[in-house]
């Protein structure tokens, strides 16, 4: 239990009764989902307050609720002060039951009419918080019973308990001490953020050939998942959807983990409603226009966005230096050691690039998500071709994205000629770049090359024109002929 303001006096001493309520006020409730596993819940209950002190119990609160972010109103502006909050968030379960039971004998039901007695030595009970909190699980979570003087790890039948006190709960509570000099029934809005409910975008692109250019052809359809793990089931609610980066300030935890719900894979094929866009502060909020039901541990999806015949382009890139293996060097190191980027990495990247702008049939902010390509085979049949991500993508931008790496496109970079005069503070090196295709059409290769011996450099030969990309980056355009093979040569002269 967690308090927000303190009293000399405790609830459940004063003797006086209490309001249970629940949200079922004539207003939906509305959710605000942001993609970084929190929500802002802006929910609707009848309260009946007389004049001076109230006490109300709200059941059904989010399991992850944040108490200190709890807004109670009236929206007429009535006069409403929260003397207490309390927030309790371990309902009546088996193993809470058995806790209460630890040092006692109870009865076990085996089977009708077999009951043994069992001394609750350890009841396995570990609070829901911990959970939240990022705890690690412990491992004495079995429970132990004695029975006859010996010991069980396990339950040896069904425990069977005396009934539940007032002050049991079944769900997640608040508890609210309210005072008010003006009486009355009215709908309160209750606004609190909580973790457990998550979203994601993820976009199919299907991919055909464009016969009347050199370029590709791609159907967008983009979806919406919502994934709901916080203990609480919204109906009929407004969502909206926050897409961007929000600063939230996360606690630090005992193990050091933050609570992450778990992804669901289950999809709740329900109607998709329409989904509008607007930018909304340095954010981008996106609205589903009908109503949804979101029920607890469930997963749904809608379609936010679809797209026909986008203009995209497939591009090959081959970047030759493997130097993975030398992240830690730093750039002296780099320039001394004669072996660095002579190592030579085959693969050519297949990537596919597109404008998000409305000429090309798009022009949305689109949130960050992974995009999956497909391309239709000659019998008429999709087939999966590569995925990636993107971040958030404003409109009018470029996305461009790996798909993978091409089978018959292979690429061949070795070192022809190195000389340094440390001396004069100068170096040489020479490279020559293999593009090889094997396939039927001719393809187009960017041959991209780091220099990265040092700042200074200039290209002193090269067998064809290269394009200047960054401080130490070029890149050599090469077309390849079906079964053909394209050679790129180049001198670099570094100075120091």
């Amino acid at each position: 239990m967690k308090k927000l303001l303190l009293m000399v006096c405790c609830l459940c001493g004063l003797g006086v009764a209490q309001d249970k309520v629940s949200a079922d006020a004539s207003q939906p409730p509305a959710l605000t989902i942001y993609n970084q596993n929190f929500f802002v819940a802006r929910e609707y209950l009848p309260l009946d307050l007389k004049a001076g002190v109230n006490y109300v119990n709200y059941a059904g609160i989010a399991a992850h609720l944040e108490p200190d972010s709890v807004i109670l109103r009236d929206p007429a502006g009535r006069s409403l002060q929260i003397l207490e909050q309390n927030y309790r968030n371990d309902p009546i379960s088996q193993e809470l039951l058995l806790s209460l039971y630890e040092g006692k004998t109870i009865d076990f039901q085996i089977s009708p009419g077999n009951i043994v007695q069992g001394k609750v030595i350890r009841s396995g009970y570990v609070p829901s918080s911990y959970y939240a909190q990022g705890y690690q699980q412990p491992g004495n979570t079995q429970p132990i019973i004695e029975v006859n003087g010996l010991l069980r790890f396990g339950l040896p039948g069904e425990p069977q308990f005396p009934a539940l006190t007032a002050d049991s709960i079944l769900k997640p509570t608040l508890n609210w001490a309210l005072q008010t000099n003006a009486p009355g029934k009215f709908d309160a809005e209750i606004s609190y953020v909580s973790g457990g409910m998550n979203w994601q975008a993820d976009y199919n692109l299907v991919i055909s050939d464009n016969p009347t250019a050199k370029s590709d052809l791609l159907d967008m359809v983009g979806w919406i998942t919502m994934n709901n793990h916080s203990g609480k089931t919204f109906e009929n609610a407004r969502i909206k959807l926050m897409a961007g980066d929000v600063n939230k300030i996360q606690e630090p935890t005992v193990s050091g983990r933050m609570y992450k719900a778990a992804q669901m894979v289950a999809v709740d094929a329900a109607a998709a409603p329409v989904v509008t866009e607007k930018s909304f502060d340095e954010f981008h909020l996106y609205t589903l226009e009908r109503a949804t039901t979101l029920r607890d541990q469930e997963t749904k999806q809608v379609e936010f966005v679809q797209a026909m015949a986008i203009h995209g382009q497939r591009i090959y890139v081959y970047d030759g230096a493997k130097v993975d293996q030398y992240g830690y060097y730093n750039p002296e190191q780099i320039r001394q050691d004669s072996n660095y980027g002579t190592l030579s990495n085959p693969k050519v990247w297949v990537m596919e690039e597109f404008k998000n702008s409305e000429t090309n049939h798009l022009g949305m902010p689109l949130p960050k998500g992974k995009l999956r390509f497909y391309r239709r085979n000659t019998d008429g049949q999709l087939e999966f071709v590569g995925e990636n991500v993107i971040d958030h993508t404003p409109k009018d931008e470029m996305i461009r994205v790996s798909t993978g790496n091409a089978f018959d496109v292979v690429g061949e970079r070795k070192r022809t000629n190195y000389h340094v005069d440390n001396n004069q503070r100068w170096m040489e090196e020479s490279f020559e770049v293999r593009i090889r295709n094997h396939k039927k059409e001719a393809v187009n290769v960017r041959v991209v090359e780091h220099l990265y011996r040092w700042v200074n450099w200039k290209l002193t030969e090269q067998s064809q024109d290269s394009k200047k990309m960054d401080a130490q980056t070029v890149e050599f355009p090469v077309s390849v002929a079906p079964d053909g093979e394209q050679v790129v040569t180049y001198t670099v002269h570094y100075s120091w």
